[in-house]
């Protein structure tokens, strides 16, 4: 039996009204009809202008199960998906849909595979249901997040100020140590930040229907980033204590520099801290799954707020210098990871009590791909510190500074990337694909203006802002000089950081790594060059090139019909 629906007829049905401003037709198996019918215990009326009226009482259980599993079975599940991030349901499967029935007036089917063209939902005895304000969703998850990513880089940069007036030597030999802690550490490390994030956000989505209010989440994907945080970091720890030698030789701090001995000391002690560090950041992204950046706030805050304390204490007063500086962070770093351990036991099991719920390959799979993107973005990153250390410890203080300067300013707009990426990894959970295009749009136009509002408030204070790291007349000279890599990448540094973290969102993690090793290589071979014919500026140069190579192949992706971002092309 079949009902056609001309332009502006409609079927109601109990809490459901369905219309249709075009021309939809409604089969519904014969074999099926009489069932349906019963089940909904009244009638279907079709009139002689094609109209269709429905009439039901409330249902109060599943509908018949050959009439849901249609072989269109999917464009339900997008359509419940629908239904349930509208009207607050978390039943969204095939199987269960008696949540759907409840919350939205029962007798909902899909006929024949075909998707109405307008669905309004309604109900007497409910409130409307709301649209989702994703925009201060984001903007709510990004304030917090602001805070937390600039706590770090403030405090580097303070710790900079601080060693920078032991004297150049000093601040190069912190600066090459530094980078090397970074280049190991990161390695692993922001893959399974990333990884995290998008794992906890989808986890959460599909168990949050199972837990109970006040009761402690078991949720594997935290169990499995934890583990392998300490595992990471036990290797990262031995890594850098033990290679220290090596490393400094292949960074071109040959055994005869006069950086060689306090850069080895620092790395050594910095190295001390690679399990906290590591474990801090699997946290954060932890955190960031359950659209929670208020926590991590706190908890750097606290950490670091105990560092700015130390450095003083350690460097000057007990007469450390850039050996107190290394140990004022690392007893930061602990206490930032235990009080973020405080606070997750407080809402989820850290360990499950099955140790074969545990996915560590999907992880190692995911985490695999992003190893390789980070890699690259290392090697390059190394490399311009390398060619920056070769022309001398003048040249590479002023690196240093104009690097933390850079680094600091930039990863403010990862906030924003990041609260975008839990946000999507959440809603393409639930195929809520309007949603994703929503946040994608405003996170991309949001961080256009953000970069160009850096770029500016950087280029005039710059100059005023050099003394605070140094009193070197000739380090001073060499910053002053990189005001432009400073500031006029910022925008390009905004957009890239954000298209990272939309791909990370819908866990494009292949296209993100192959890209990336494409990038660092066509900058690589530009820094092996351009420092050679410009200096110091040609480094500054090639780290430029990179990020706006970056910023290309991100866009990019998002630009293909047929790729993960196909819903921003359609009308959804």
């Amino acid at each position: 039996m079949a009902a056609q629906l001309s332009g502006g007829a409609s079927i109601s049905c109990g809490g459901l009204s369905i219309s249709s401003s075009r021309t939809t037709k409604w089969a519904l198996p014969s074999n099926n009809f009489k069932g349906f019918n019963s089940f909904l215990g009244r009638r279907i009326n079709i009139d002689d202008g094609g109209a269709c009226s429905l009439s039901v009482n409330r249902a109060k259980g599943f509908l018949p199960y050959p009439v849901i599993r249609q072989r269109n079975h999917h464009v339900f599940s997008r359509f419940s998906s629908h239904l349930s991030s509208d009207c607050g349901v978390q039943s969204t499967d095939l199987e269960d849909t008696s949540a759907l029935h409840q919350d939205c007036g029962g007798g909902l089917n899909e006929l024949n595979g075909t998707v109405p063209s307008q669905i309004n939902l309604s109900e007497p005895s409910k409130e409307t249901c709301k649209p989702k304000d994703v925009r201060r969703e984001l903007i709510m998850l990004s304030l917090p997040a602001i805070g937390g990513q600039a706590i770090e880089p403030m405090v580097q940069l303070m710790e900079t100020a601080y060693i920078g007036h032991l004297g150049s030597v000093d601040l190069a030999s912190a600066g090459i140590s530094i980078s090397l802690f970074n280049i190991v550490s990161k390695l692993f490390n922001i893959p399974l930040l990333s990884v995290a994030t998008s794992f906890v956000a989808e986890d959460i989505s599909k168990n949050a229907r199972v837990s109970t209010p006040g009761e402690k989440m078991q949720l594997p994907s935290v169990s499995t980033a934890l583990l392998l945080a300490i595992g990471i970091g036990i290797f990262e720890a031995a890594a850098l204590s033990l290679g220290s030698g090596p490393l400094l030789t292949l960074m071109g701090i040959s055994p005869a520099s006069s950086m060689r001995v306090p850069a080895q000391r620092f790395l050594m002690l910095r190295a001390l801290g690679a399990p906290a560090f590591v474990v801090s950041l699997a946290l954060q992204g932890i955190f960031r799954g359950f659209k929670d950046t208020k926590t991590p706030v706190f908890c750097l805050g606290f950490g670091n707020f105990t560092a700015i304390l130390l450095f003083p204490f350690f460097i000057y007063y007990c007469q450390l210098g850039v050996n107190g500086a290394a140990i004022s962070t690392v007893v930061s770093q602990y206490l930032v990871s235990l009080s973020m351990i405080w606070n997750l036991n407080k809402r989820v099991v850290l360990l499950p009590p099955n140790l074969g719920d545990l996915n560590f390959s999907s992880y190692l799979k995911s985490g695999g791909f992003l190893i390789g993107r980070t890699l690259a973005v290392l090697v390059t990153f190394t490399l311009g510190t390398s060619m920056a250390a070769r022309q001398g410890p003048v040249a590479m203080a002023a690196h240093q500074i104009c690097l933390q300067v850079w680094l600091a300013v930039s990863l403010l707009t990862d906030a924003l990337a990041s609260s975008a990426q839990a946000l999507i990894a959440s809603y393409i959970s639930k195929e809520d694909y309007k949603t994703v295009k929503d946040i994608t749009w405003f996170v991309l136009k949001f961080g256009v203006f953000t970069g160009v509002a850096l770029a500016l408030i950087i280029g005039f204070s710059f100059s005023s802002l050099a003394p605070l790291f140094t009193k070197d007349l000739e380090v001073l000279k060499l910053v002053t000089s990189g005001v432009l890599f400073v500031s006029a990448s910022q925008p390009i540094n905004a957009l890239a950081f954000i298209v990272d973290g939309l791909h990370y969102g819908v866990s494009d993690f292949p296209y993100a790594a192959v890209s990336m090793m494409v990038v660092g290589a066509i900058s690589s071979a530009s820094l092996l060059f351009a420092p050679k014919l410009f200096g110091l500026a040609g480094v500054w140069y090639g780290l430029t090139l990179f990020m706006a190579l970056r910023m290309v192949a991100g866009l990019m992706r998002l630009s293909q019909r047929n790729g993960p971002w196909w819903f921003l092309h359609s009308d959804v």
